[in-house]
C-alpha cells in the first residue's frame, strides 16, 4: 500500500524530511502540493487582491519561497505554510502600496500643466529651476535621499543602505523635502502675483 494513501495529510513533511518513502525530494513535494493546491491558491489570492494576475505573481512569489526553505523538514504542513506565506506576500505588497500612495505625490511639479499661460515652457522651465535651487538648498541627506527616491527611483530600504540611516529617517528626509520645495514654490507663486 502506499504510505501517500494512507497518510491524512499528505502534504505534510515528516521528521525524516520527506513523505515517508523516502524517496521524494523538497522539489516533489512541492511539485505534488502544487498539482493539488495550486487552483485553492489562486482562488485564495484573487479573493484577497482582486486580481487574478496579481494572484499568479503573489502564488508563484509563494512557491519560490517554499523552494527555497533551507531545512524543509522543519515545516509541519507544507499547505498550510504555503497559503499562509502568500497571504503573508500580499499583506507586504498592500503596505508597500500605502506608503508609495503616502509618499510619491509631487503636486507641485503637476502644478505648471494647470497654470493658464501664453507661455507655457517658459513658465515650465522656471518652475524647474526653481525646484532645482530649492533642492540645492536642502541639507546634504536630506537631498540625497529626495533625489534618490524622486529621480532614481530606488526604494526606500535601498536608500536607507546607501545613507547609512534608518528607513523611518528616509521618510523624514523626503517628506522634509517635499515640504521645502512645495514652501519655495508658493512663495515664488506669491511673489508673481504681487507683481503689476
Amino acid at each position: 500500500m502506499n504510505p501517500e494513501e494512507t497518510d491524512p495529510c499528505p502534504d505534510r513533511t515528516r521528521p525524516d524530511g520527506g513523505t515517508g518513502d523516502g524517496r521524494a525530494s523538497h522539489a516533489q513535494q512541492i511539485e505534488r502540493l502544487f498539482r493539488q493546491h495550486n487552483e485553492a491558491l489562486l482562488r485564495f489570492l484573487a479573493a484577497r487582491t482582486g486580481s487574478s494576475q496579481e494572484a499568479r505573481d503573489v502564488a508563484q512569489e509563494a512557491y519560490v519561497k517554499l523552494l527555497n526553505l533551507d531545512s524543509p523538514g522543519t515545516v509541519g504542513y507544507l499547505r498550510a505554510y504555503l497559503f499562509q506565506t502568500a497571504a503573508n506576500l500580499v499583506k507586504d505588497r498592500r503596505k508597500q502600496r500605502s506608503r508609495h500612495a503616502r509618499i510619491d505625490p509631487l503636486v507641485f511639479f503637476d502644478r505648471a500643466a494647470d497654470v493658464p499661460s501664453p507661455e507655457p515652457l517658459w513658465v515650465a522651465r522656471e518652475r524647474l529651476e526653481l525646484i532645482e535651487r530649492a533642492i540645492a538648498e536642502l541639507p546634504p541627506l536630506c537631498r540625497a535621499a529626495f533625489v534618490l527616491r524622486k529621480f532614481d527611483d530606488l526604494a526606500l530600504d535601498d536608500i536607507a543602505l546607501r545613507l547609512s540611516v534608518n528607513v523611518r529617517s528616509v521618510k523624514r528626509y523626503i517628506a522634509r523635502a517635499l515640504l521645502h520645495c512645495e514652501s519655495r514654490l508658493n512663495a515664488a507663486g506669491d511673489t508673481a502675483k504681487e507683481r503689476p
